[in-house]
């Protein structure tokens, strides 16, 4: 095992530190993670936890899962299919994002709403392609009109849409039960395992496969650390990395985390989700933000609400500050899932419940109700500040102690993520605090939770196109620019109503605005 969470001497050495991990061990919290004991959240989380430990037991189903995911790969091979599109949200698309990334094989990624972003994924060559639709509740909106457009397409295109249209769902879900009914290809998950822990489940396997990576490799990495993982002792990773985290709270909430150039597959991205949506209820949470290693939050002055961690594929050493992470992409995953049920013993909190999420998909769907026909962002005028007025106005909404998040409910695929980007990292060294950035309708799916549910810490600045671009959801009287309208609308509403500050731009000219802004 590769696997090592070293600590700064500041954190190992503090008694806060000592008290978490004595906690952990003392009341056998890792074995009973993976005895799969549902009591140890407390006895309101029982029920939901119960129901959520399916993730302890990845190897078996993963064992039976592989041979039939590499039979349709090669099933596809034969005709000529070599192109993979993943339509998904939240943890039904960030593990697989990961995995195909440090496997270096290529999956398109179908995660938003944006016009353009479907209209590039419909034009690609539809004679390769093979499309995976994830959603383990068989409903969520996104995918299933990313579904109907698929289908749309190949009809168009001549080609059958069940032999090209793979399925991942819970079994009996509706997706589930409208698939095999149309003969596509499907895959049914485990019901016990959430989302958010989904990355050696089916969800994460079926697309990555298909894309052509070595699942052996990847499970044999995890079932390599579970026995370590499953120790009460105080040098298992897992709970040295709780303990770690929960040490800082609730002052240090934020972890800015970065990899360092042998592990450069974007897991900060799927650890955002992971610890957010789990954590980020009850007015108390933990918020990842995924940086690069430029980013002002690990410079000297960094803000005093921000813990440092550092992802590496080899041997970490010890860090001048925060938390240093080693190892193999699958041991990685096994240890900050286990790491992320100890914390929340130690905050107290249920780890697999989402009780804020909901809210923003009700809120959408009241406001695409509404919608007649074209989107109402559409309809409002662009209205981008110059770059001061931008950063007096959050400077003034900004909580003390608190955080930024960028929600662009933009092309994530277009040219002006780069100056997204560039804007962020101006923001946080303005602004002396932590500044996240989430793609819309994405982000809903993950660290929306946390902004509505955890602590009252953050300043949200919405960023939406006045005019995305029509393009129909067939079957359906509203277009996908209605759609990713009323969810930037509905998320905002649920953070104005939860007394959140938001400060909504609109851009007319998303390139050249974010450039200018970026850059002014």
């Amino acid at each position: 095992m590769s696997l090592r969470v070293v600590l700064a001497e500041g954190i190992a050495e503090g008694a806060a530190f000592r008290e978490s991990l004595d906690a952990l061990a003392r009341d056998r919290v890792a074995s009973r993670v993976f005895l799969q004991d549902a009591t140890l959240w407390g006895p309101e989380a029982e029920a939901e936890a119960s129901i959520r430990l399916g993730w302890t037991d990845f190897a078996g189903a993963a064992e039976q899962l592989i041979p039939a995911i590499e039979g349709l790969r090669s099933e596809f091979a034969a005709a000529g299919v070599d192109r993979i599109v993943l339509c998904g949200m939240g943890g039904s698309s960030l593990a697989p994002a990961v995995i195909t990334r440090w496997a270096g094989v290529e999956l398109t990624m179908l995660d938003t709403t944006h016009p353009a972003a479907v209209r590039r994924a419909l034009e690609g060559d539809l004679a390769r392609t093979a499309v995976v639709v994830s959603s383990k509740s068989g409903s969520t909106i996104e995918t299933r009109s990313h579904l109907a457009a698929f289908e749309q397409a190949f009809r168009d295109a001549g080609i059958a849409p069940e032999s090209r249209i793979v399925i991942v769902t819970d079994p009996d879900s509706p997706l589930d039960r409208d698939s095999r009914a149309a003969g596509r290809h499907v895959f049914n998950a485990d019901p016990n395992v959430g989302g958010r822990f989904s990355a050696l489940t089916a969800f994460g396997l079926v697309p990555s496969g298909l894309a052509g990576t070595d699942l052996a490799k990847l499970v044999g990495e995890a079932q390599g650390t579970r026995e370590a993982l499953a120790r009460d002792a105080h040098d298992n990773p897992a709970l040295v990395l709780a303990a770690a985290i929960a040490s800082g709270l609730p002052e240090r909430y934020v972890l800015a985390v970065r990899a360092g150039d042998d592990a450069d597959w974007q897991l900060g991205a799927w650890i955002e989700q992971l610890i957010a949506e789990s954590t980020g209820k009850d007015g108390r949470g933990v918020l990842p933000v995924s940086l690069t290693g430029t980013a002002p939050e690990f410079s000297d002055d960094a803000p005093v609400n921000v813990l440092g961690v550092l992802l590496s594929a080899g041997t970490a050493s010890t860090p001048a500050s925060g938390v240093a992470v080693s190892g193999g992409l699958g041991e990685q995953f096994l240890l900050w899932e286990t790491a992320t049920a100890a914390l929340g013993r130690l905050m107290g909190i249920d780890p697999f419940n989402q009780p804020d999420v909901e809210s923003a998909k009700v809120a959408a769907r009241a406001a695409l109700a509404e919608a007649a026909s074209a989107s109402e962002t559409a309809a409002q005028q662009p209205n981008v500040p110059d770059y001061g007025s931008l950063l007096g106005e959050l400077r003034s909404a900004l909580p003390a102690g608190g955080y930024v998040v960028i929600q662009a409910f933009l092309d994530p695929g277009a040219t002006h993520a780069a100056s997204l980007r560039e804007l962020r990292d101006r923001l946080a060294s303005d602004l002396g605090a932590p500044v996240a950035l989430g793609w819309g309708p994405s982000y809903l799916h993950s660290t929306g939770q946390l902004h509505k549910g955890g602590p009252a810490k953050g300043a949200y600045l919405q960023i939406v196109d006045a005019e995305p671009g029509s393009l129909a959801i067939p079957g359906s009287e509203s277009g996908f620019d209605a759609l990713i309208a009323a969810q930037a609308r509905g998320d905002r509403d649920v953070l104005v109503e939860r007394g959140r500050p938001v400060i909504t731009v609109v851009c007319g000219d998303a390139e050249a605005e974010l450039a200018r802004l970026a850059a002014s």
